[in-house]
Parts: structure tokens; C-alpha cells; sequence
């Protein structure tokens, strides 16, 4: 049976997701939204729109008790679920997902693709991919604000987005980052911004999400369906946009433009030497001031079988353990490995540390690459540190050795967290 295709719409403007979402709905079209405001009591509200045939519109609203009120399993147990059901109906060709601000496209898609729909009545136990795929994620970003909520500091509850839960210690900037960086197409909407401002958010975006189809709200002339249909026909349908998901994958997405532009410009720093892990802790404050994100694999001088993965936004950073090294795997680990992974890793292999190494890519505003590079570069051992040895790397102090873990437990069933949930240090 062919799967449904599933257009996810999101931003911190509910009103604006929302006339995409009704833009997206063709004859044959769902829509889904879950409002959370109610997710801290353990209440969520589903709504579904199905527009038939005939082009009339009808409307399901549902109010759902869950067992814990946090926004991963608002999703997992409901949405996921319901895009199943919903691709088992016949007048049912296209759903779109109308995300709350409080919901990242990213994890919400990895999901779909790979969390297990289980016990659910006529459904073979499996993931939503099964019925469904993700067609294309939609950003909605403000033209006038998005910029300062991708560079600053405040978390998503300063924001006035608030999951209720302490748990949840996402940014602003963290969630604003991600709509741009996993779109397929983008809808710029809000009052124009001065010349230098628009230019300076449109170096941002192309190097961010490369390539892109982009739909500007005019002024005079507000976000409508027909706008949301143009940007429909500019997409390459079938095909999602290549980027990189996984810590030993390319950094860069696309063909990004790497020379500077307004003040905005990609830095890579990638050196085959492990990291101090106390000079590192320093040098990563110069990652949170006039950068817009970053993100990277780390090779740590105290931690020589996995290495790091790194990734910032504004003025958050978290780090987590990113999977272990080639050279600390067993033959048959390696034979396992994405072949990708391993012809890459072949072409700079070391014969006494094999593939381990740093690679980093920084999306800087208004923060000096040299400064960045040097900060890096000193955070990185001496030739006589080298010459002292792994049993002396391994007695120095690593503040990077204890993670936070989130409170939902990891899996690949319904149980699965639909956030973050690798162990990371929140800084």
C-alpha cells in the first residue's frame, strides 16, 4: 500500500502555522494539531480537519487524559498513533501536521520514522512510516525577530512557552535554529525589516538551509493560500533536503556558500588531536557569544573510545556522547558500520589513533573566526601532552564525564522519547 505524505508545518506563531497548514489543505487533505497548553495537567486537545472531495470541511475535536503531562508522550502516544489511522482512510491523500510552538520539527520527524506504534487495534505493530512519510517540513519564521531569538540566551518558559515540565530545559534559540535548519521550504512572514537587517537574516538562512524555496509575506498583502501554494510548487516533492542527521555524517547540509557575507560566515576547525578536556570547557564560551549554532564531533583527550557531539544555538550549548570511534570497535562492530562512515574514516586513518578527530562547523554572526579558531586550537593538546600518553591523558580532570540524562527513557516502542533524550551536559 502507498504511504500517506505528511507535511509537518512549524513555528512560534500559532496563528501563522496554522494559515499554512489551511493553505496546505487540498481536497483530500487532514489537518492535525495538538494545542498543549493544558500538556502540565496531563490534558491535551487534538483537533483534525479533514477537507473531502467536494471541498467541504469537516472537524474532530478531542480531548485526550495522558498518564504523564509532558510534551514527548502528548505526541507519542497520540499523534503517531492517529497519522496511522488516518492514512487508513480512503478520502485521506495527503495529511499536514500543524505543530504547537512547543513541538521541533526534527525529533518529531525522526520519530515518525522510527518510534513503534504498539497494541493499537487493526495496526501492525511498527513505526508511522509504515503508512506515512514526511514529505516536506515547512518553517515559519518572523522576518523582524528571529534573528535575536536565534542568538539569545532565554529558555523556552522565559519565552512564555512553557511545557510545565522542569525537565525541559530547551532555548529559544535552540527551537528558532531548528525551523530553519530542518526546512524544506521556508515562509518568512511579519513587517518588513530594514535593508541591512533583511540582509543580514537572508546570509543566515542561505547558509542554514541552503537552497531552499522561500515564501515572503508582502507588505499590504498577508499570508494567504495561494502564497502557501506557490511555495508547494517550488518544492522539490518526493525528495526530502539532504541533511546531516547523525555525529560521524558530513557537517554541512547542501552546498552552503562558505565566504563571508555581512558579517555572517561558516567556520570549520577540524584537527587530528584530541582536546584538553579543562581548556576545551573554557574555549566553548567563545561557541555562545555572536554565533548562531554550531555543531561538531570532539575527540577528548580523557575519552578515547566514544567521541562527542556537540551542538549549540544562541547562548545554549549542550554536550553528549556521540557513539564510539572505528578504532575502538571490535572487527565485527566495524563490519556493521555505515560503509559510508568507514570509507571516509579509511581515507584519514592514523596508525596509532585511527579515526578519532575533531570536526567542527561554526554559523558566526558577529564573533571573529580567527578568535574562534585560536580559542580551538589552544584547547588542543601540546606536542609534549601528546608525547605523555593516553595513561596521563586518562588522570586529568573531565568536566565533560558526567551527563544529565533526560527523565524519559530511550527506546524504539511507543515509550520512546520524542525529545532530546541523550545523556548531555546543559551549560
Amino acid at each position: 500500500m502507498q504511504r500517506t505524505p505528511v507535511f509537518v508545518v512549524a513555528g512560534l506563531d500559532p496563528v501563522v502555522v496554522d494559515t499554512v497548514a489551511t493553505g496546505l489543505a487540498v481536497p483530500g487533505t487532514a489537518v492535525v494539531h495538538h494545542d498543549l497548553v493544558e500538556v502540565s495537567l496531563g490534558i491535551i486537545t487534538r483537533t483534525v480537519r479533514q477537507t473531502d472531495a467536494d471541498g467541504l470541511t469537516r472537524t474532530w475535536v478531542t480531548r485526550i487524559d495522558l498518564d504523564h503531562g509532558c510534551v514527548s508522550c502528548a505526541l507519542r502516544h497520540d499523534l503517531l498513533p492517529t497519522l496511522r489511522a488516518l492514512h487508513r482512510r480512503s478520502a485521506v491523500d495527503r495529511i499536514v501536521v500543524a505543530l504547537d510552538p512547543l513541538v521541533e520539527p526534527e525529533p518529531l520527524c525522526w520519530a515518525i520514522d522510527n518510534v513503534d506504534v504498539i497494541g493499537v487495534p487493526g495496526q501492525v505493530d511498527g513505526p508511522a512510516a509504515r503508512d506515512v512519510r514526511v514529505e516536506a517540513v515547512i518553517g515559519c519564521v518572523a522576518a523582524g525577530t528571529w534573528l535575536d531569538e536565534a542568538t539569545g540566551d532565554l529558555t523556552m518558559a522565559e519565552a512564555g512557552f512553557d511545557s510545565g515540565d522542569p525537565a525541559d530545559e530547551r532555548t529559544l534559540a535552540q527551537v528558532a535554529v531548528g525551523h530553519v535548519a530542518v526546512a524544506d521550504a521556508l515562509v518568512v512572514h511579519g513587517a518588513p525589516v530594514a535593508n541591512w537587517d533583511a540582509a543580514v537574516f537572508g546570509a543566515v538562512v542561505r547558509r542554514l538551509a541552503p537552497g531552499v524555496p522561500i515564501v515572503m509575506e508582502a507588505p499590504g498583502r498577508p499570508l494567504d493560500g495561494r502564497l502557501v501554494a506557490l511555495l508547494v510548487a517550488a518544492m522539490p516533492l518526493g525528495v526530502r533536503r539532504d541533511r546531516s542527521v547523525g555525529p560521524f555524517d558530513p557537517l554541512l547540509a547542501g552546498t552552503p556558500p562558505l565566504e563571508p557575507d555581512c558579517g555572517v560566515q561558516l567556520v570549520e576547525f577540524t584537527v587530528a588531536r584530541p582536546f584538553h578536556p579543562g581548556r576545551l570547557h573554557d574555549a566553548l564560551d567563545h561557541l555562545l557569544d555572536g554565533v548562531v549554532c554550531s555543531r561538531g564531533r570532539l575527540w577528548l583527550a580523557t575519552q578515547p573510545d566514544e567521541a562527542l557531539w556537540i551542538e549549540s544555538a544562541g547562548g545554549g550549548l549542550r554536550v553528549a556522547t556521540g557513539g564510539p570511534w572505528l578504532a575502538a570497535m571490535s572487527d565485527d562492530e566495524v563490519a556493521a558500520a555505515d560503509p559510508e562512515r568507514v570509507a571516509l574514516a579509511a581515507a584519514r586513518w592514523d596508525p596509532d589513533f585511527g579515526d578519532r578527530h575533531t570536526s567542527l562547523v561554526v554559523l558566526v554572526w558577529r564573533a571573529d573566526p580567527d578568535v574562534i579558531r585560536t580559542a580551538l586550537r589552544a584547547a588542543c593538546l601540546t606536542d609534549a601532552e601528546m608525547a605523555a600518553g593516553q595513561d596521563v591523558w586518562s588522570t586529568w580532570d573531565d568536566p565533560f564525564g558526567t551527563f544529565h540524562a533526560d527523565p524519559c527513557e530511550t527506546s524504539e516502542e511507543t515509550s520512546g522519547s520524542l525529545v532530546d533524550t541523550d545523556t548531555e551536559e546543559n551549560r
